[in-house]
């Protein structure tokens, strides 16, 4: 998920209750929702493909997430202690309050990643395998509404405060309001939606049920996010139908083996999700409606995978950045531009969960030079 996601999640769990475990427990929160996302490091020290092998690694496994509580909490005592030395005062911060609080909301990071189609590798460095939850798109404005709402009625008393929540709800709303995305056809709706709801908080921040709630209402909050996911859950089962009976039709027509299939969400449309087929050969993409009466569009997007190509792109697969696009890829698939030997022929991978070949190729796509395909079958004469 985004950081703005996170940051609300640490937020809210620390006005549902864990600030009473210690001083500074809310900017641990905020810090441990979002700790395993220091693998940006990985930028520093090399370039966009050492950062996309390293992201959502080793500090999103167990193993890693389980160190990151506990380093941070050792960080602020430390800290603490130090102020607290040259101030020659005493401690403010409880190691074991911030243990727990870290512990817990730590724990909440790789689970809120798990939940989209991006996914984790949970068993690093033991297991290399990526696992899905295929629920959330990796931005959900639902989700920015509920948890902020709840920790912008909360904590909304210093003009500081509400100075800050003002900056943050006119950059959200802009986002929603003013920022295309092709291919999303239900904005309008969820533009209203959001409106609806900041219209909703603000005519509720004039009240103060909010804040004597306080720690009851956040908790309300994070048991509505449940049952939003529970929704979302039963959603993607629903799609999977659909899809499920697509994988039958395509192995049936085309004789391919169906290796994997799956029901992917869309931007914040529970009734809008991408199937994708992958066979033995290839990959195919097409759009699940829950409503109307055609459950598919009837449209069938497939490529190669890569590896069918053959002997043409074998170099190519050996450069580093195809090993690790290729590592990443959850539906990788490959095609060849130039066959005709006119001008340059490349290789385009791309990962058909967010992107196809082509000239309107997304982020997650690789171009890589190749030898010509006649040239090759000439020397093999």
């Amino acid at each position: 998920m985004d950081n703005l996601t996170h940051s609300l999640v640490g937020l809210a769990a620390s006005k549902a209750g864990l600030e009473r475990l210690s001083p500074g427990t809310t900017t641990l929160c905020v810090l441990a929702a979002n700790a395993p996302d220091a693998d940006i490091l990985a930028l520093v020290f090399g370039d966009r493909w050492t950062y996309l092998h390293h992201h959502r690694g080793i500090t999103h496994s167990i193993v890693g997430t389980l160190l990151l509580a506990i380093l941070l909490p050792l960080v602020f005592v430390g800290l603490d202690r130090l102020i607290a030395l040259v101030r020659k005062s005493s401690p403010k911060l409880r190691l074991k309050g911030l243990l727990l609080a870290s512990l817990i909301v730590s724990a909440t990071h790789p689970f809120m990643d798990w939940t989209n189609n991006y996914g984790i590798r949970p068993l690093l460095p033991w297991d290399t395998r990526w696992v899905y939850g295929d629920l959330v798109f990796i931005v959900d404005p639902f989700i920015w509404l509920l948890l902020g709402g709840a920790v912008f009625l909360v904590t909304s008393e210093t003009k500081k405060q509400k100075a800050l929540w003002i900056f943050i709800g006119a950059l959200t709303t802009a986002l929603v309001l003013f920022a295309n995305r092709p291919g999303v056809g239900n904005m309008g709706s969820v533009r209203v939606v959001w409106v609806f709801g900041v219209v909703l908080l603000l005519a509720l921040a004039q009240f103060t049920v909010a804040k004597r709630l306080g720690q009851r209402f956040c908790l309300f909050a994070f048991a509505l996010l449940v049952f939003y996911w529970a929704g979302l859950a039963f959603l993607h089962s629903q799609a999977m139908r659909p899809v499920f009976n697509a994988a039958k039709l395509i192995a049936s027509s085309t004789g391919e083996s169906v290796t994997d299939f799956a029901a992917m969400p869309t931007l914040a449309n529970p009734l809008h999700w991408q199937g994708v087929v992958e066979t033995d050969r290839a990959a195919y993409k097409f759009d699940v409606f829950l409503l109307g009466d055609q459950q598919t569009n009837g449209t069938l997007v497939g490529y190669e995978r890569p590896e069918i190509l053959g002997e043409t792109v074998q170099s190519a697969l050996n450069d580093r950045r195809a090993k690790i696009f290729l590592d990443f890829a959850r539906y990788p698939v490959a095609s060849i531009r130039g066959l005709d030997c006119t001008t340059r022929s490349l290789v385009q991978l791309a990962d058909l969960r967010y992107t196809e070949p082509g000239d309107q190729r997304g982020t997650f796509t690789l171009e890589l030079p190749i030898d010509c395909p006649t040239q090759n079958a000439l020397q093999t004469r």
